[in-house]
């Protein structure tokens, strides 16, 4: 155990903490490539396996069913067991569905391979956001959630184009081969580096001591244990508003990131490797609103004195509005100006995601954050199930994107309402009795 010193100088702090930061970000980079992959070469699998909308749409929502529905277990187990235990045996597993998958057969093998990715990723999420509550101090969450969380928008923006190049040139098989070696990679480097704060040996105890003080999470097990405290988290209103509120940015989050692809394939005929560079377009200023806005401007707006609940929740319910900018890509027949409208419709979403994820940590009582994150991303990933297969479902019956634009938008609605009348002020739910 690390001993805090009392009298820290801030300009002499070490940084050991923000490396840490980028090793969270660098796995939810490969996360998302494993993710990502099926929109990108969903066209050239369609052809080998020939099915249809309706089941390309089934198929880019398999990996969310499992992911969902885990993700309660997970948050127990992971406030259970710790986040060096569970995030290592995630990472490892990651690349064995993923070399699993570039050897299925038909559309029911590689649904079932993608439901199998979904159960491995499910921890992931949560054990990022528990463990920057570990590392970081309150005034540090922003940057610091920023990273990982805008990791999963940059995948996208260098994913896409570098994954169907590899589709083009060796096949769709060899592109799961690539993204199993990314993540036993990743797995290697969080085995290595990864401990929470006290059994960090290489965590000086100036940095230890900057961490405790600025308000980090404790570390350790709930004392009255994790199924007592679930039961005392779904009875908290502000538990519900975190959780309604990230399922309808979840909606059109997961829209977007399965079928961005295969919308500007259909509406402007390009072929597999430029329509990759155009649906990158929207992710490259999501991936800068995340770190600029969800990240930089809420930590400086702290620093300087903000009041917490207002600049956060000021960022969630103006970044939930800017989202319902994909009301405009309905009102326009050029492709070119639907995905401006995208692009502004993701920056807003981006801006209000790491403060969605920094909430467990600053909501949930001792030893309850990956409860709390497990909660919020059942409730995103349900959305997550939904909005793929409704998509495909509208674009067979219509031949159109419009209709499921305007859906993802009237979830927005539903989202902005829940984050303004039943989350409250950001402080942390009672602890149980």
């Amino acid at each position: 155990m690390i001993s805090a010193s009392p009298s820290t100088n801030p300009n002499r702090i070490p940084r050991r903490r923000w490396m840490i930061g980028v090793l969270l970000g660098a796995g939810v980079l490969v996360n998302y490539f494993d993710r990502n992959i099926l929109a990108v070469a969903v066209p050239k699998i369609q052809e080998d396996f020939g099915f249809d909308d309706v089941q390309k749409g089934l198929l880019l929502g398999a990996f969310f069913w499992p992911y969902a529905l885990l993700q309660i277990p997970t948050g127990l187990v992971l406030d259970r067991w710790g986040v060096t235990r569970v995030g290592r045996w995630g990472a490892f597993l990651w690349g064995v569905i993923s070399t699993l998958t570039a050897c299925t057969t038909g559309f029911v093998s590689l649904y079932a391979a993608r439901m199998l990715l979904g159960v491995v990723e499910a921890p992931s999420f949560p054990v990022n956001a528990k463990a920057t509550g570990y590392w970081f101090p309150k005034a540090e969450r922003g940057l610091a959630t920023a990273i990982f969380d805008s990791a999963s928008k940059f995948s996208t923006v260098i994913g896409g184009p570098i994954i169907a190049l590899v589709v083009i040139k060796l096949g769709w098989r060899w592109g799961f081969g690539f993204t199993a070696a990314l993540s036993l990679a990743y797995f290697a480097a969080f085995h290595r580096l990864y401990r929470d704060p006290s059994a960090d040996p290489r965590l000086t105890p100036e940095e230890y001591d900057h961490i405790r003080r600025g308000g980090a999470a404790p570390e350790g097990r709930s004392p009255g244990g994790a199924r007592p405290m679930l039961a005392h988290l779904l009875r908290s209103r502000k538990i519900w508003g975190l959780c309604l509120g990230y399922a309808a940015y979840g909606y059109s989050f997961n829209l977007f990131i399965t079928w961005l692809p295969s919308y500007i394939v259909k509406t402007t005929h390009m072929d597999l490797l430029q329509s990759a560079k155009i649906a990158a377009i929207p992710w490259i200023f999501a991936t800068i609103s995340d770190l600029v806005v969800g990240g930089w401007l809420i930590d400086h707006l702290i620093r300087r004195g903000g009041d917490e609940t207002r600049v956060r929740k000021g960022v969630l319910i103006t970044g939930m509005v800017f989202g319902l900018a994909v009301f405009g890509a309905t009102r326009t027949a050029n492709p070119y100006v639907a995905v401006a409208w995208i692009s502004l419709a993701l920056s807003g979403l981006a801006a209000t995601a790491p403060v969605g994820w920094s909430l467990p940590a600053l909501l949930a009582p001792k030893g309850g954050a990956g409860t709390v994150g497990g909660l919020m991303n059942f409730m995103n990933n349900l959305t997550g199930v939904l909005a793929p297969a409704v998509t495909g479902y509208i674009v067979e019956k219509t031949g159109s994107f419009d209709y499921a634009f305007l859906v993802a938008g009237l979830v927005l609605v539903g989202g902005i309402l829940a984050f303004a009348l039943l989350l409250g002020r950001i402080e942390p739910v009672p602890e149980p009795a």
